[in-house]
């Protein structure tokens, strides 16, 4: 049987008791009905997984024992980084979490030209924990124990000074000098995608990719929404360079 995976904000070791934040205990309790003995799994975004016993359960938390940890194996060789321009609500949720199925690395939301979604500081923060909380889960599910990297939104000129150097950095152009069979191994750091907002790139958010060395990528001849768009970019790329 397959166990429930959850992630938390903690360091774990064998043999320790934790607390579960009121979040991840009540999901557990309420949601799974775990109860006293029974087991689960946490990860932290270490790269392991441990396997844990339930062995406190109060109305609003929860203590487990970690009983054994396990190394996993299961990331893409092909580290691959998604600038993405915010979408709106849901469509931005989806495009997190199945990214993270898929095997991106990092995110980095980007505040474009044409974003129709505009964050201001507690905004951003609530979005930010929002973000972080359907990553995680995305990683609960899909087997993941090793957590994606979300920066904090961005205008397009300061996600691309973020990023790191020496990477193949790539944008989806149906006229695009680049064609996936003609991608050359990708470097050690990985590959860039980067993926407009709802109204896609303006005419200047395409002149600073441009000088910052983004290449255009043709992943067929037609306009794929936001949503779509980065997630078949990731598959793509995985099957072309990674491990799909």
């Amino acid at each position: 049987m397959r166990l429930t995976r959850c992630p938390v904000e903690l360091p774990l070791a064998v043999g320790q008791t934790v607390p579960l934040p009121e979040e991840a205990a009540n999901h557990l309790l309420r949601v799974l009905r775990l109860r006293e003995g029974d087991a689960c799994v946490l990860f932290n975004g270490d790269g392991r997984d441990y396997a844990a016993t339930l062995v406190a359960a109060g109305k609003r938390d929860a203590q487990l024992r970690i009983d054994d940890a396990q190394l996993l194996d299961n990331e893409s060789p092909l580290a691959i980084t998604l600038l993405q321009g915010i979408a709106r609500g849901e469509k931005m949720d989806l495009i997190l979490q199945k990214a993270t199925e898929l095997g991106v690395a990092a995110i980095v939301p980007v505040n474009a030209e044409r974003t129709e979604v505009k964050l201001d500081a507690a905004r951003a923060e609530k979005r930010m924990a929002h973000w972080r909380s359907v990553v995680g889960s995305a990683c609960g599910q899909s087997g993941r124990a090793r957590i994606p990297t979300i920066a904090p939104p961005l205008n397009l000129a300061a996600a691309v000074a973020s990023l790191p150097e020496q990477t193949l950095r790539l944008t989806l152009d149906p006229q695009g000098e680049h064609r996936l069979a003609t991608l050359a191994e990708a470097p050690a750091s990985g590959v860039v995608i980067a993926i407009g907002p709802e109204g896609g790139w303006s005419p200047r958010d395409r002149r600073q990719l441009a000088d910052a060395g983004f290449q255009g990528l043709q992943l067929g001849p037609r306009i794929l929404r936001t949503e779509t768009a980065g997630l078949a970019a990731i598959a793509a790329l995985q099957a072309r360079l990674g491990d799909l």
